[in-house]
């Protein structure tokens, strides 16, 4: 039977519902009957260019249409086409049979600048106009992805349809009436019939709630009047079904002129990008119309036996996540869906009868496998591919080819990436992740390590998501090549940058990344940053990064003698205007205030140390200009003048409690404060004549913060006994004052540490009276003094651990005494 003799006279109108397999399924079928001389396709003109590419063997779907303005490429949108999609099915189909395929919705040019209008109108968060619940998945078309839902309801031809026949799922009545429908039969009855089915929709509810797409139809009848100039009647057209009814109107050319007159545009330049299956999915924010894309995909290339060989991929992926799973299992699983779908009145199992079946068989009832099984099989996380030779800006080029370098593949899922910076190819990968995050392509983000936290080591997590090639066309503004654009972008976030703290970041990043040719600039905004920021809380949160910059630079080998003169300046500006800043400060301010003497105590302990001073030599000073110090001349002696800010600190009643608490720790814990002294200073705060909510703000300070202060208390007695002896000297009145403190900082500790405290206290800890070294109590493991023997045994582990145990001649006795007094 002829199509001629299967169909009405004019061009063969396919009305399809979007990403369906039976639908597509269903075209292939019907271009194999009729044989047109053309096959026209719902999608933007501008990629009639593009089509040929689709034949090449390196393009794999899932794949998109890229469209974005040439002036400001962030204004973009996707049509998305996967395997199972009928528009991607007749293009294959043209392509293998020598046949021209046109594109013939709207231009991009025109649905570029309604995206744009309908965000500022609106603010709504950006959508497949397909996503409108099933309306969108047999009428607004395969794209834009990126274009705004309108203001107006919009009718779901699925849903009136599956209401009229009795059915309240329309995904369901979908699947049963079209998905399951069998092959055979008149290729063309399902087309009439659904276009009968929306030609009775359109009368009832006209366009649907979207005036748009008239004009979109009035575009699609001028393309298809104009290849039925060209090649007659003899042209098959592939659109969303709700079209089919608008394409088969009696309109006159003026009239849909008439309505494209005067519609407002912008250049805009196409390509195909890879898209996802998960990205195809409502459940990730992409409204495709389906729930479901790796279950869509298992029946458009299953050849038979859908269920069975569903079943034994879901077995296959239980199995090697080591769960115990047989044939016995699919055999059982495959013969329980069937079961489901006879006793629900469906032709076959559907998804909804398989998963049944999956949970009950495979996965004992748990929805945890289950999940699994969504995340990897019903949904997926298939890439597509397209050509290296697909048009693509210079950006993309330079990224593919650093991609292809690096051996650095993207991929759908998720993975994790250990990098070792000493390593010349894990180093190009952290440099590429680095500059690429510069330029907001978030294709990697940094992971805590599960190993070494030196800085050597970096984790990163890697996804490619299909957005990232919009973020890439983006970047493409700052250069050609990534290292180009990365550093012109991190010249102009210096420039804007709102703070003090921002910029010294952006130097950390640049170091990060690999930026030598951008840390002149960074380096002269930070300095007149830092030279009008008299805040001191605002520097100490700068210094910090600019340490760790030292740091990376150092592993990296880059040359940071600029950053090293900045940062001391920093911290010398900080080491003035410190204690001043420290007075008068209520108990938010003050907390505050805390952190950030603990973050400079940090900074300060790093920027002394030799690592951060072994630097490449810097070049001579030009002629006529002085010589700046070097950078060790610039760090000699910081830590002994910070130890002199805390000295101020601990003994100036003016500061706050908890600042004073925390200079006192840090002196303790730095050997620049005898034990002795630091009890005779919690003394004097816990004396009668200190406030209590004062007192208590002193010993958060000290021993709280998370900084090992419950080890403290446990190994010094002396300590413990203040405290406890000042506690239980409280008075009622004002112990309600002081426990939600004292609360937030022993909640801290560890439960061992607190274990163990209590132990401590409820045998009572004793001091001798004249102060001396604390009573023996008896508790296994704690003894009066430090045990040196014990402590002499942990030095030959401690030395190879710091890499002190090298050839060299016989050690000086000197050594093990300045260890064993460190470890003190």
């Amino acid at each position: 039977m002829t199509a001629s003799r299967t169909r009405e006279g004019g061009p063969l109108l396919l009305g399809v519902r979007h990403h369906g397999p039976g639908s597509a399924r269903a075209v292939r079928a019907a271009l194999d009957a009729a044989r047109p001389a053309a096959v026209l396709i719902e999608g933007p003109p501008e990629a009639d260019a593009l089509i040929p590419l689709a034949a090449d063997e390196d393009m794999r779907p899932p794949v998109a249409l890229l469209a974005h303005a040439v002036d400001e490429p962030g204004r973009s949108a996707f049509w998305p086409f996967a395997e199972f999609s009928p528009e991607w099915v007749a293009i294959r189909w043209a392509l293998s049979h020598d046949v021209p395929a046109r594109f013939i919705d709207l231009p991009a040019t025109h649905t570029l600048v309604w995206q744009q209008d309908e965000k500022e109108e609106d603010g709504k968060e950006e959508k497949d106009d397909r996503g409108q619940e099933g309306r969108g998945d047999v009428g607004a078309g395969p794209g834009p992805e990126g274009a705004a839902a309108v203001d107006a309801v919009r009718v779901d031809p699925l849903a009136v349809l599956a209401e009229t026949a009795g059915h309240d799922d329309p995904e369901r009545w979908w699947e049963d009436v079209v998905e399951h429908r069998g092959a055979g039969g008149d290729p063309f009855v399902p087309f009439t019939v659904l276009g009968e089915a929306m030609t009775a929709l359109r009368e009832a509810y006209g366009a649907g709630g979207d005036d748009r797409d008239l004009v979109r139809e009035a575009h699609m009848r001028l393309r298809l009047r104009a290849a039925r100039r060209e090649f007659g009647d003899d042209v098959a057209v592939v659109c969303g079904a709700w079209h089919v009814p608008a394409l088969r109107q009696r309109a006159t050319v003026a009239a849909d002129r008439a309505l494209l007159k005067g519609l407002p545009k912008v250049k805009a330049e196409m390509t195909w990008v890879p898209w996802t299956h998960r990205r195809l999915s409502r459940a990730s924010g992409y409204g495709a119309g389906i729930h479901s894309p790796g279950w869509y995909g298992h029946l458009f290339g299953a050849p038979d036996r859908p269920v069975e060989r569903w079943m034994t991929k879901v077995a296959g992926l239980l199995r090697d996540e080591g769960r115990a799973v047989s044939s016995a299992h699919v055999i059982e699983a495959v013969r329980l869906a069937g079961t489901l779908a006879a006793m629900r009145g469906r032709p076959l199992p559907g998804l909804a009868e398989t998963t049944d079946a999956v949970r009950a068989v495979m996965c004992d009832g748990s929805d945890v496998p289950l999940s699994l099984v969504h995340e990897r099989l019903v949904v997926g996380d298939v890439l597509g591919e397209v050509p290296e030779d697909a048009p693509a800006v210079p950006l993309q080029r330079d990224l593919a080819r650093l991609q292809r370098g690096l051996r650095l593949r993207p991929e759908a899922s998720e993975r994790e990436l250990e990098l070792d910076l000493r390593k010349e190819t894990d180093a190009g990968r952290s440099g590429l992740l680095h500059r690429l995050r510069l330029l907001g392509v978030d294709w990697g983000l940094p992971a805590v390590s599960r190993g070494s936290t030196g800085t050597f080591r970096e984790t990163w997590r890697l996804r490619w998501e299909p957005e990232l090639s919009v973020r890439v066309a983006e970047a493409g503004v700052w250069g050609t090549t990534v290292l180009a654009a990365a550093t012109a972008r991190a010249e102009a976030d210096a420039v804007m940058a709102p703070s003090l703290a921002d910029v010294t970041a952006l130097a950390e990043r640049c170091l990060l990344a690999g930026l030598p040719d951008a840390l002149p600039v960074v380096m002269r905004v930070l300095a007149d940053r830092a030279a009008l920021d008299a805040d001191v809380g605002h520097l100490a949160q700068a210094l910090p990064a600019l340490v760790r910059s030292l740091r990376y630079g150092d592993v990296r080998g880059t040359d940071t003698h600029a950053l090293t003169d900045v940062a001391a300046g920093l911290a010398e500006r900080i080491f003035v205007g410190l204690p001043p800043a420290c007075a008068a400060l209520d108990a938010d301010a003050a907390e505050e205030m805390r952190a950030h003497v603990d973050a400079v105590h940090t900074a300060v302990g790093l920027l002394g140390e030799p690592q951060a001073q072994r630097q490449r030599p810097r070049p001579a000073a030009a002629p006529g200009h002085g010589q700046a110090p070097s950078a060790p001349a610039a760090t000699e002696g910081m830590r002994d003048r910070w130890h002199a800010v805390l000295t101020v600190l601990s003994g100036r009643d003016s500061v706050p409690g908890v600042v004073r608490g925390r200079s006192v720790r840090l002196l303790l814990d730095d050997g620049r404060l005898a034990h002795d002294e630091a009890a005779r200073l919690m003394g004097l705060v816990l004396s009668p004549g200190t406030a209590p909510g004062d007192a208590a703000a002193w010993i958060e300070g000290f021993v709280g913060g998370g900084a090992g202060g419950g080890m403290l208390l446990v190994h010094d007695e002396r300590l413990l006994g203040l405290v406890d002896a000042w506690l239980t000297g409280v008075p009622a009145e004002a112990f309600t004052d002081v426990l939600p403190l004292l609360r937030r900082t022993f909640s801290a500790y560890e439960p061992g540490v607190r274990r163990t405290l209590g132990e401590l206290v409820r045998r009572g800890p004793k001091t001798r009276a004249d102060g001396g070294s604390p009573v023996a109590t008896g508790i296994p493991g704690f003894g009066p003094a430090l045990d040196t023997g014990r402590a002499d045994a942990v030095l030959p582990a401690l030395r190879l651990l710091l890499g002190l145990d090298r050839p060299a001649p016989e050690a000086d006795p000197a050594d093990d005494n300045d260890l064993v007094g460190a470890t003190r």
